[in-house]
């Protein structure tokens, strides 16, 4: 079995972000994970500034723990 989170080690920042934005949305998926749901909310919250706030917060912090990862990429 392949699993979707092999590692946390990217060559670049850029694809670490990559990364952290899709541990982010594998969370979101892995909590609610009846696609009709998200989509009838997902109007709610793109309207919403403290939600999309929010969204930034929690890649932020999967974006630090993936440069940690990787030794800020030095």
């Amino acid at each position: 079995m392949s699993s979707w989170l092999p590692s946390l080690i990217t060559e670049t920042p850029e694809q670490g972000y990559e990364l952290a934005v899709k541990l982010s949305r594998v969370a979101v998926k892995m909590t609610q994970p009846d696609d009709d749901a998200r989509s009838r909310m997902r109007p709610e919250y793109a309207e919403d500034a403290d939600a999309l706030i929010a969204v930034s917060q929690v890649v932020a912090t999967h974006f630090a723990t993936v440069a940690a990862a990787n030794s800020y990429w030095r």
